[in-house]
């Protein structure tokens, strides 16, 4: 882990975080290459140290590869790794994909050439994708999404906002700087740059704010396709769907409706030049990283500012990334076979069993749910399925992702993104897979999927500080026993409680519970809301359901504990404080701030545990002390 906390006895009954992780905090370097450190920050920097070293040495031949989607992985590692030949190619790779782009002369000619471009991954001022039917979770659907703009959300482009400017101001400028690499002329570049900048902001006020996007349940907005195609007059979307589907399918979800009433304002012959030019920018910024060196280092500038890093990766980390990210699951089935291994699967779901039981055990006594609610949260409890360490099976696509020796990096990027793409849509014919595993073996993260009922825990997170057999059983309890719960937890917070046990939106509480169960959400909005920290204010609203996962899971992993015989309720609250010690870039606070569902980590460690009166025998917390409650201030939901 790395990270070694001494407890400062004095601080505990004001502030737990800084007890447990302030004497760390004053020596913590924070990576040049990165925006954090500590926590997840660690595991993850230790899990990039030990693939790194072992990749290494199968590119130099000490080590082979044990399965042929590993062996092609090492060949694209090596071609990534290949700067001799990036660096003498410069832009040349990324030159007919821009000029795929500057070929399109009006809006027809990029509307024909739409379903061969969305097979690509270009952008577009519309995103359309596959996934299952929140409503009926058996089969896919097509949706409708907005694009990304180039501010991290909506709000940045309000009046008055000074970091938006500042933002604007870096990108502009690496972005004339890109242009004056690729051998553009000034003339050219700076229109372009104008005009994409200018695109971006008009789309902005059409689109959600991060707030509103966590309140996901209102992206379920079902339109027939003959409504969904009318949304346009300028582009014929049923031309371009039925050629990405191979058919016309009977409805479409639309995520952003007010989005979508304004395509006729954004997409039509009179904006298309401006439209064009937002295309070949949004390009050229995908391409940088898989072109030399200096153009990699100078496309980074803009996220760089925005993370607050300092500094770009080196070369041999950053492919390290790119071919990690390509082969994901191909990498996480090699880290969790040789680092996890099948008893600590075991171990760890025996211990999913114990939090869920425990839950169980909680609902059954829960003093506000009727008993008809009660039962219909005990079905969905009892039919949540749980995945742990890695997948049994690694997803096919990836025996498709054969290395082209006699193409660049960015063509066999460019055939990989189409093999997947074309794979993603024939998808809308199939029945749903649920044993498709979201993130990979060796990400340090977990997460409930509502659509499936699962919660799935990647091998990479089941280590010190959240879990060790060295560690008492509370310690561990405190660590991965709270996010293991805090899981469970998302099946019934705001959003996940809206979901059945198949997964399907259906709602199944009564109208007197379901009132009391927002109440309680409202309460834990208010908790958070206004709260001030160096890097700006919280906003309550927008972390409110991951707070209430905080809340469950910490509440029914102190039960756990309890019910131990080494239980040390002491160790069980330091080591959730200890998981939660983390140094950021102010840059990174700022933006996560704005755009990111959880609460930042001071917060996570110190807030749920004043809602616990076990809290307050242990540290003996009375009023006066800072980390001290009223009892009808503490917030209890599950």
């Amino acid at each position: 882990m790395g990270k070694k906390t001494t407890v400062n006895e004095a601080l505990l009954k004001d502030d737990l975080y800084q007890a447990v992780n302030g004497e760390w905090l004053k020596t913590a370097v924070i990576p040049a290459d990165k925006a954090t450190t500590g926590g997840f920050a660690d595991l993850a920097d230790n899990i990039e140290e030990t693939l790194m070293s072992d990749f290494g040495k199968m590119l130099t031949g000490q080590v082979r590869p044990q399965t042929k989607e590993m062996a092609e992985f090492v060949k694209f590692y090596r071609l990534a790794s290949d700067f001799e030949a990036r660096n003498k190619a410069g832009f040349v790779p990324a030159k007919k994909y821009l000029d795929k782009i500057l070929a399109l002369k009006d809006l027809k000619a990029w509307q024909d050439a739409l379903p061969d471009l969305f097979l690509e991954s270009y952008d577009a001022p519309f995103e359309l994708y596959v996934s299952p039917d929140m409503k009926d979770t058996k089969h896919y659907a097509l949706h409708a999404d907005v694009p990304s703009l180039f501010l991290p959300d909506k709000t940045y482009y309000e009046p008055g906002n000074e970091q938006a400017k500042t933002l604007l101001q870096i990108l502009e400028q690496m972005l004339t700087e890109l242009f004056k690499l690729a051998g553009y002329d000034e003339e050219f570049s700076q229109k372009t740059i104008k005009q994409a900048l200018a695109y971006d902001k008009k789309l902005a006020p059409f689109q959600k704010d991060s707030t509103e996007r966590a309140d996901y349940v209102k992206s379920y907005n079902k339109y027939t396709f003959q409504d969904f195609v009318a949304l346009s007059e300028h582009v014929d979307l049923a031309k371009v769907v039925t050629a990405l589907l191979g058919k016309a399918p009977e409805q479409v979800i639309v995520s952003e409706p007010k989005y979508y009433a304004a395509l006729n304002e954004l997409v039509n012959e009179q904006n298309f030049e401006s439209m064009r030019s937002w295309l070949f920018v949004k390009t050229l910024l995908d391409l940088t990283g898989l072109l030399s060196d200096e153009i990699r280092v100078l496309g980074g500038t803009y996220n760089r500012a925005l993370s607050g890093s300092k500094e770009a990766m080196k070369p041999q980390k950053a492919a390290f990334y790119l071919a990690t990210n390509q082969y994901s699951q191909v990498v996480g089935l090699y880290y969790a076979h040789k680092y996890f291994g099948a008893q600590a699967k075991a171990d760890v779901h025996h211990m999913v069993e114990k939090m869920i039981a425990v839950y169980k055990k909680r609902l059954e006594e829960n003093e506000w749910l009727s008993d008809e609610t009660r039962k219909k949260a005990i079905v969905k409890l009892d039919a949540l399925g749980i995945n742990v360490g890695y997948p049994d099976e690694l997803d096919p696509l990836y025996s498709k992702f054969i290395v082209n020796d006699d193409l660049n990096l960015v063509d066999n990027v460019t055939n990989f993104t189409k093999i997947a793409t074309k794979r993603h849509f024939e998808r809308i014919d199939e029945e749903v897979d649920r044993t498709r595993w979201e993130m990979p073996a060796h990400m340090v993260n977990a997460y409930y999927h509502p659509s499936f009922n699962i919660i799935v825990f990647p091998a990479a997170i089941l280590q010190a500080p959240f879990y060790s057999l060295e560690q008492s059983s509370s310690a561990n309890y405190g660590g991965i026993g709270a996010v293991i719960a805090h899981e469970i937890s998302h099946a019934f917070d705001n959003n996940g409680a809206q979901f059945d046990e198949h997964g399907n939106l259906a709602n199944w509480w009564t109208k007197e519970d379901l009132a009391h169960f927002q109440k309680l959400a409202e309460k834990m909005i208010a908790q958070f809301d206004g709260l001030e920290l160096p890097a700006g204010k919280v906003n309550g609203k927008l972390v409110v359901s991951e707070n209430i996962a905080d809340a469950g899971g910490l509440s029914c992993a102190l039960e756990a504990a309890k019910s131990e015989p080494d239980a040390d309720l002491r160790e069980f609250f330091i080591n959730w404080a200890r998981i939660w010690g983390m140094k950021s870039a102010p840059e990174r606070e700022k933006l996560l701030l704005a755009i990111d569902v959880h609460a930042p980590h001071v917060l996570r460690a110190n807030i749920q545990p004043r809602n616990l009166d076990d809290f307050y025998q242990v540290f003996d917390v009375r009023p006066g002390d800072g980390m001290y409650l009223a009892p009808d201030k503490r917030i209890a939901i599950w």
